[in-house]
């Protein structure tokens, strides 16, 4: 009788893991890129921040899903000898500054307070669809920053701190919440490491370009512009972004391989992996949190009524014998031109 127990308690214990993983189904992107610095001389972290934009843009997340929050405005200050152009490279074979750019938080919008709100959607009543992430528990999150930061904080256009603290028990806030199934941390700012290591909620993955007490480097300058046009840890990031494609089947796990120290010039750190408790790196696909793949749905004949959910529209449709005939990768958006 005691063996059978044994049994029984084991079978339950194993249902409800399954159970668990069955229900957090991932099936939507969202984006959260944040640039925390102003001033000209600040010119990288806007290129930093552009760049992941440019980069998810890309492949295949739209605007919709995108939270975009600069700073500052380098493409309008008097001192941009490219005026309206943001680039990234010297070479300046790709402007990263489009014009149908979406700013969500521009200038004094980029606080930290505003910062939070996004993330947990304590939003005031009256603000537009457009600055809300509407995530829910089947969303899949990148959340990106970029700025000054030192032990534990990062600085808010030279006038505020965002803490370690604060952050982790929002990003505790958004699971108790349910608003994410997985969530991306990526920081690039000097000792970024002291941001991610206090992670402490589950299914979120944090990874910045120094470890505590390092520097957060730039890569290279531009002459004309006359100041640095992008960190080394976001330069080697969007280098490897730019060999993906939509439909790849590059993992998350080769992206951090390319963080060497020899490269980037610091360590980047890692939050406790063991948080990560759905997939292995390994198993992660980049586009799970950079890119946009999602089901389509073809059908034979036009549905008598509109489709208000898609699991049942699929259930009934399917008892009117319409077809599931593929599943297709495709983007809201046009990828930036070269």
């Amino acid at each position: 009788m005691l063996l059978i127990g044994m049994c029984l308690r084991l079978g339950l214990y194993l249902l409800v893991g399954l159970w668990g993983q069955l229900s957090a189904i991932h099936t939507n992107n969202w984006v959260v890129i944040v640039d925390a610095s102003r001033y000209w001389f600040n010119y990288r972290h806007v290129a930093n921040a552009l760049s992941i934009y440019y980069s998810v843009k890309r492949l295949g997340i739209p605007d919709s899903h995108i939270i975009l929050m600069l700073s500052d405005d380098m493409a309008c200050n008097p001192r941009n000898p490219t005026s309206a152009q943001i680039f990234n490279n010297r070479d300046r074979h790709v402007q990263i500054y489009p014009s149908d750019v979406e700013v969500d938080y521009r200038g004094s919008e980029v606080t930290v307070e505003n910062f939070f709100r996004v993330l947990t959607d304590r939003i005031p009543e009256g603000t537009p669809r457009s600055k809300r992430l509407l995530s829910d528990e089947n969303s899949n999150i990148l959340v990106y920053l970029t700025g000054h930061g030192g032990d534990g904080f990062l600085k808010f256009q030279d006038t505020e701190e965002m803490n370690a603290v604060e952050l982790v028990d929002v990003f505790q806030q958004m699971h108790e919440k349910k608003r994410y199934n997985e969530l991306l941390f990526m920081i690039d700012t000097c000792q970024a490491g002291s941001m991610v290591l206090p992670i402490y909620s589950p299914n979120i993955i944090g990874v910045g370009s120094s470890t505590v007490g390092q520097d957060s480097l730039s890569h290279h300058g531009d002459h004309e512009i006359g100041v640095y046009v992008i960190d080394r840890w976001t330069y080697y990031t969007l280098e490897f972004l730019e060999k993906v494609q939509p439909n790849s089947k590059a993992k998350l796990e080769d992206l951090f391989r390319v963080f060497s120290t020899a490269d980037i010039r610091s360590t980047p750190q890692y939050s406790n992996l063991k948080l990560f408790r759905n997939r292995r790196l390994s198993d992660v696909l980049i586009t799970d949190f950079f890119g946009s793949v999602r089901q389509t749905v073809v059908f034979n004949q036009i549905p008598d009524e509109p489709v208000k959910n898609h699991t049942n529209s699929l259930e009934s449709f399917s008892r009117k014998k319409v077809i599931l005939e593929s599943t297709e990768i495709f983007s809201d958006v046009d990828p930036f031109p070269f």
